[in-house]
């Protein structure tokens, strides 16, 4: 395989997108390329997300890409938020899924059912400054995600919310933290709030960072609310219609999965063609063996299918149109490319790819998230079957 035709596939869909929008794809891969490169292999081996790169993903606006720029933020879409995740996720899922539940999860919630006083007093700082984090599971609470147990109960002026939080992503580094407990458990889902909580709030603290598999250097903790201050302020949303909240943005936030996996199976394929072109067996390039050159063409097929299908979803979202399907049809597929191509990437690097010193190892275990978290795959076939159900005459 020649030069032109590795860019030639990784440059496919430029057809598809706007100049600006080529401007800010290509932005963001040289700043994953050059910057957060170097830091992949020891963010993985420390588990923590090297700090010069905070400062610098705020500099470059990629932590508040949808906020107006009247709160300081970029004034960009949601198909530029998941262009971002794409590109760094080829070079590092674990910083891939940071930009990504600042953009998709928290910043979104916030612009959709912020109170204008709210917006003005956080969106600044998230564009800015601040982390945010999304805290729905608990360690009961999955896919069954409205069996919560955290309780939120009125004082006056405040609540106070007392429970735990388990797999929240960003805990580590995040200062706002958007929080589902519930008001009234006798009243099921719709005793379910949300909540913005601040890391300084008394009562409130992170615990336990989870010793993972894969994205190693995005922080993963449980949350422990214990007479948790909240003031009534900070109630987003309805009281009772946290639920609301956490089902549309979870939709929103599957296509950037979605493109968090696409970026994954880019970069492994990536990795494996150009190996493919060096490592020589009998003389010539593995590449020319049509064992291997068959193979890379089937995982560029499917990751050009995976693109098409997140790229979909993400425009359906932007252009306020019904996307719920194929958001999950999105983020279904794309964990399993990722999945395959990685796995594929290992065994085209042969015992390389069994070793540490090669990129490809990580990128599989980085993989194998992608079917469980912000739903898990057999969740995804459920909605997706349901909705096509409902289509049938």
């Amino acid at each position: 395989m020649s030069s032109v035709a590795l860019e030639t596939f990784h440059a496919a869909p430029l057809s598809r997108l706007s100049e600006d929008e080529l401007m800010f794809r290509d932005t963001v891969r040289q700043f994953a390329s050059e910057i957060i490169g170097p830091l992949v292999r020891k963010m993985d081996e420390e588990q923590h997300f090297h700090p010069s790169l905070l400062p610098q993903l705020f500099n470059l606006g990629l932590m508040g890409i949808e906020i107006p720029t009247e709160y300081e933020g970029a004034g960009g879409t949601f198909f530029e938020a998941i262009l971002a995740v794409e590109e760094i996720s080829a070079v590092d899922p674990s910083v891939g899924v940071m930009v990504d539940v600042q953009n998709t999860l928290s910043i979104n919630a916030l612009l959709r059912r912020g109170t204008e006083a709210q917006k003005k007093q956080y969106l600044p700082k998230l564009a800015t400054e601040m982390v945010g984090a999304y805290a729905l599971s608990e360690a009961g609470s999955g896919s069954d995600a409205f069996a919560l147990e955290t309780r939120a109960e009125r004082k006056g002026d405040h609540y106070l919310l007392n429970g735990q939080k388990l797999f929240i992503t960003n805990a580590k580094e995040a200062g706002l933290f958007i929080v589902f407990a519930t008001v009234d458990r006798g009243a099921g889902y719709k005793g379910i709030t949300a909540f913005l909580v601040e890391k300084h709030f008394p009562g409130f603290s992170v615990g336990k960072k989870e010793d993972k598999l894969g994205i190693r250097a995005s922080s993963t903790c449980e949350l422990i609310f214990d007479d948790c201050r909240v003031p009534a302020a900070n109630v987003l949303g309805e009281i009772g219609k946290g639920y609301q909240i956490a089902i549309e943005t979870l939709n929103e936030g599957r296509i950037g999965i979605g493109a968090q996996m696409l970026g994954l199976a880019q970069g492994a394929w990536n990795h494996a063609a150009r190996y493919a072109k060096e490592r020589k067996q009998f003389g010539k390039p593995i590449a020319e063996f049509q064992g291997v050159l068959f193979q890379l063409a089937e995982i560029a097929t499917e990751i050009e299918a995976t693109r098409l299908m997140v790229y979909n979803a993400a425009r359906l979202k932007d252009a306020g149109l019904d996307f719920v399907k194929e958001a999950a049809m999105a983020k279904y597929f794309a964990s399993q490319v990722a999945e395959r191509a990685a796995s594929k990437a290992v065994e085209i690097y042969g015992g390389y790819g069994f070793v540490k010193d090669y990129p490809v190892e990580k990128l599989y275990r980085d993989a194998k998230i992608g079917k469980i978290y912000e739903g898990t795959s057999n969740m995804q076939l459920q909605t997706i079957g349901k909705l096509l159900l409902t289509q049938v005459k």
